[in-house]
């Protein structure tokens, strides 16, 4: 279902949903494969090294130096290969410039770690996110998981939020005020044309609302939509769907505080599924069955991981408190991408994985990633 439907709040006014998701959270980093990068030669050597090395490191699994269990050699634009730990992987992908070299070395960096792991790499996954530059103006952007290769995918001057990918890791869904009216856009990542989703009176997704908003469903073939709440006196908000399409995670304010909510698509059911916390928020679902949201606790705001099929006592921190907020979770479902003091951070969830690491720090006011998956 989930590569057909679209879920959806509908409400009288949109405007800015109280969002807010902390214990003190230690983690040294677990010990890690080394591996020495060697390769050298052509123009744009310098940057493919970076970009690999960055790569492999925010894997959690790999460390670069010196006498590596692994060695990188070879001539990037030529043939690249990493040998040793028993496995061997060589590329070939030739490079015109910086950004092919990053490029490159993003793919040599998912075949290490496929090759040494047996689960995918993020490298050549992407991230879409917002840069708020003023009170009625928020961009699309989009980079890699490295932080490189930054680029504004929209221009309007107009309110953007809530950006999420299709499963098909080239379309980004996301609400905008292009028409000074909250409604849904489809935009193609690889050539930037956008076109309409679907227009209804008060349309919002991802974003917060007032009045009544309420979760729907839409069928991208046959244009039906169905309703999945009726909560007369709550607004629901942050809709996302189960890896297998047959239920959709959201937050409700029934209880006057934000709560994250698990409707089952064919009965419409709903069951809270979070109780600690003063407010839970901007939940999204892994590939592997996990939930991460935002939590608040003590005056500050964590990301929290779960299973939802074992309820809340499989729930654990993962960040400090901070003002940390949308959540979203990575293909190899170990790693998170969340907002946090108007900059983004990548999360290592393992329990000895590494603090977050800063995607980049270019000026700006950046909030509401999604990653690719």
């Amino acid at each position: 279902m989930r590569q057909f439907a679209c879920a959806f709040i509908v409400c009288a006014v949109a405007s800015a949903f109280a969002a807010a998701p902390t214990v003190h959270v230690t983690k040294e980093g677990a010990s890690r494969v080394v591996v020495s990068i060697e390769t050298a030669g052509g123009a744009s050597a310098a940057a493919y090294n970076r970009s690999l090395q960055r790569n492999l490191e925010l894997t959690g699994y790999f460390q670069v130096g010196p006498n590596g269990q692994i060695r990188v050699t070879g001539v990037p634009g030529r043939t690249v290969t990493a040998t040793g730990a028993g496995k061997q992987v060589a590329l070939s992908t030739p490079i015109s410039d910086d950004k092919s070299a990053r490029m490159a070395a993003r793919q040599m960096s998912d075949a290490i770690v496929q090759a040494h792991t047996g689960k995918p790499g993020f490298a050549m996954d992407r991230i879409a996110f917002v840069n708020r530059k003023g009170p009625d103006n928020a961009e699309l952007y989009m980079c890699f998981p490295d932080g490189y290769d930054i680029r504004e995918l929209t221009s309007d001057r107009r309110a953007v939020v809530g950006p999420r990918w299709a499963p098909n890791k080239n379309d980004i869904y996301y609400t905008g005020f292009l028409q000074r009216t909250p409604l849904v856009y489809r935009l193609d990542a690889a050539t930037g044309r956008r076109s309409l989703l679907a227009q209804f009176k008060g349309l919002a997704t991802g974003a917060a609302v007032q009045g009544n908003p309420e979760l729907y469903v839409l069928d991208f073939a046959t244009k039906r939509v169905a309703r999945m709440t009726r909560t007369v006196k709550a607004s629901e908000a942050s809709p996302c769907w189960s890896p297998d399409g047959s239920k959709i995670a959201y937050v409700s304010d029934e209880t006057r505080h934000p709560q994250v909510y698990i409707v089952d698509v064919a009965t419409r059911k709903s069951r809270r599924i979070t109780n600690m916390g003063g407010e839970n928020t901007n939940p999204d679902w892994g590939a592997d069955g996990m939930l991460t949201w935002c939590t608040k606790r003590g005056g500050q705001n964590y990301v929290a991981v779960m299973n939802p099929a074992q309820g809340e006592g499989s729930a654990r921190l993962v960040t400090d408190g901070g003002s940390w907020e949308h959540p979203s979770w990575a293909a190899d479902c170990r790693h998170i991408v969340a907002s946090r003091d108007q900059a983004l951070f990548i999360i290592d969830t393992a329990p000895d994985g590494d603090r977050p690491t800063r995607l980049f720090r270019n000026g700006g006011n950046w909030m509401n990633p999604a990653w690719s998956r």
